[in-house]
């Protein structure tokens, strides 16, 4: 039991940390065009939420397998997107917790789970 526990643990924080930093380079090539051609806010942040989705799902897929997929992918998304907030926070030198974070955070969650359910049917075993 204790080893299936720490199995979980080690493949939600793997597809949370993978998700994490596809982000965060991600964001940092994003911010080269927003630098260069200054898009609108809402550009902006449709990308930004595109983006920490696209990651959930896939690193969730790539790192999640075995019993229980969706629940860890819901468990890998909610991480990584909290984790992202508070890189964002600490690199933009402030933390503005806005209305639009429960959305992401519910969406990085279904998508960490259904990019779970597809990797645990693709990597059956």
């Amino acid at each position: 039991m204790e080893q299936s526990v720490r199995r979980a643990l080690r493949e939600i924080a793997l597809a949370a940390l993978f998700c994490t930093l596809f982000c965060l380079v991600a964001m940092s090539l994003f911010a080269v065009f927003v630098r260069a051609y200054a898009p609108a806010d809402g550009i902006v942040l449709a990308v930004n939420h595109m983006l920490k989705g696209a990651g959930a799902f896939a690193f969730c897929m790539a790192f999640i397998r075995r019993e229980r997929a969706f629940f860890k992918g819901l468990a890998a998304g909610a991480l990584a997107a909290v984790v992202t907030m508070l890189l964002f926070a600490a690199i933009g030198g402030g933390f503005r917790l806005s209305a639009l974070f429960a959305a992401e955070l519910a969406g990085c969650a279904l998508l960490g789970g259904l990019g779970a359910l597809a990797g645990a049917k693709l990597h059956k075993e």
